[in-house]
């Protein structure tokens, strides 16, 4: 073989590694339109990843004629740069402001890109306070999934937080609420309602597709009555904060019913004295909630934590 031909099929190489490589990169994050300069943003339903910058959510923005509002920055400094792209590719209006729904890393750990690009960060009292009690355990949990990746990473919080449990915001001619329906899924969770376009970003509280995961700091009961309290909205457009846009009733059936089966089931038994082990094995097989994804790996767990929750006292 030849010297050029030898150079031949290594540039060859290449160039379909890069292609390859950009088409993995370009899979992180998909667009939807949910109404008229609305958008979501549609990340991986499985686990944090280097490749995916650990952009395993959904996020969302609002074209104003001002500039755009984005809903939740991201993991990392190299996943908002991803988001800004993914924002770019429908207009070149700046990001003027960023609003996070919660206080879990991929919610808010991008902030710091945006704000040094001029956008203001936007979030409740309780959730910037939650941002500010969890940041560096994030940081370090991240570290070791991105490595270099998370490079030039900073915990950057609201400067001024907004008081209370709910705000209306007129964000570049867009009337924008701003809820914290209770504790869900992490302390601090939000939700953003557009309601002249009838749009929910549901952020945590709502999982389709998937099956929803029980943290330490879950709080089940709560969050079971956040999403009723969620229910009033009546939106017709709801983007989850993890799996595909749908409406309430898909999250009813992907969400609603297993919070109701876990308060009914789990509670009752640690109502009862039943013992956890005992309780984990009789509740194992849950046919109903089997076909969405990540049940084998997160029932029996989610059994587990929702029971511990329930012997604290968890409401």
């Amino acid at each position: 073989m030849t010297p050029s031909i030898q150079r031949f099929l290594r540039s060859s190489a290449a160039l379909w590694l890069l292609v390859g490589m950009t088409a993995a990169w370009a899979d992180a994050l998909t667009r939807v339109r949910v109404a008229t300069d609305v958008y979501a943003l549609i990340g991986s339903t499985g686990a944090r990843t280097a490749e995916n910058d650990a952009l395993n959510c959904n996020l969302g923005f609002v074209v104003t004629d001002q500039g755009v509002v984005l809903i939740d920055s991201g993991a990392s400094r190299e996943g908002a740069k991803r988001i800004a792209a993914a924002i770019r590719a429908v207009t070149d209006r700046p990001v003027k402001w960023v609003i996070n729904t919660g206080s879990q890393d991929h919610r808010w750990l991008g902030n710091g890109y945006f704000a040094e690009q001029g956008a203001e960060i936007i979030a409740l009292s309780r959730t910037a306070a939650t941002q500010k009690t969890y940041g560096d355990q994030h940081l370090a949990n991240l570290s070791a999934v991105l490595g270099e990746r998370l490079a030039g990473t900073e915990p950057v919080t609201a400067s001024a937080p907004l008081a209370g449990d709910q705000a209306r915001l007129d964000l570049g001619g867009v009337r924008i609420e701003l809820l914290d329906l209770g504790d869900a899924h992490f302390p601090g969770d939000a939700v953003v309602w557009l309601p002249a376009q009838r749009v929910l970003f549901a952020g945590d509280l709502v999982y389709n597709d998937r099956l929803l995961g029980v943290l330490p700091s879950s709080r089940v009961a709560s969050w079971r009555a956040a999403f009723h309290r969620m229910e009033a909205l009546k939106p017709d457009v709801l983007v989850p904060g993890h799996g595909s846009v749908g409406d309430l009733a898909k999250a009813q059936r992907d969400t609603g019913d297993y919070l109701d089966w876990l308060v009914e089931q789990v509670g009752t038994a640690r109502a009862d004295w039943e013992p956890l082990d005992e309780v984990v094995a009789r509740l194992a097989d849950a046919p109903q909630f089997s076909g969405l994804e990540n049940f084998d790996s997160l029932h029996r767990q989610n059994i587990n934590r929702a029971y511990l929750d329930f012997e604290r006292g968890g409401n």
